[in-house]
């Protein structure tokens, strides 16, 4: 049994105009009756659940768009530098916290006078 657009929108937590943005750029393809009405049946449901989760998880709109793709290997591909770039933050602000760390240690009133602190080096 397929729901409206509004009913929707209320199972899902989102407003029912993101359910329109999200059909428009192809993250999600919902069918219509015979009057144009949007109708959401279980899958187009379970496609909105996806989007909602890939979003939660940090893909922006074309990358989930791209990660759903019919094609496995162009979805993985996505998935893959989206791993890779999540990956790279963690190193990064693992890095940031060591060196916040040793300032907060530090025995020094200005970082420049710390020997340490200038060996802390990492990409942004």
């Amino acid at each position: 049994m397929a729901i409206t657009i509004g009913e929707a929108a209320a199972q899902l937590g989102v407003e029912a105009h993101v359910l329109r943005h999200w059909e428009h750029v192809g993250a999600l393809t919902v069918h219509r009756d015979a009057n144009g009405y949007r109708l959401y049946d279980h899958d187009v449901l379970e496609q909105a659940r996806t989007v909602l989760k890939l979003r939660k998880v940090g893909l922006s709109l074309p990358e989930v768009t791209a990660a759903m793709s019919p094609k496995k290997s162009a979805a993985q591909e996505v998935v893959r530098a989206k791993i890779a770039a999540l990956e790279s933050e963690v190193r990064s602000r693992q890095q940031a916290i060591t060196f916040l760390r040793h300032t907060v240690e530090c025995r020094h009133r200005y970082l420049e006078e710390c020997a340490d602190c200038a060996t802390f080096v990492w990409d942004p």
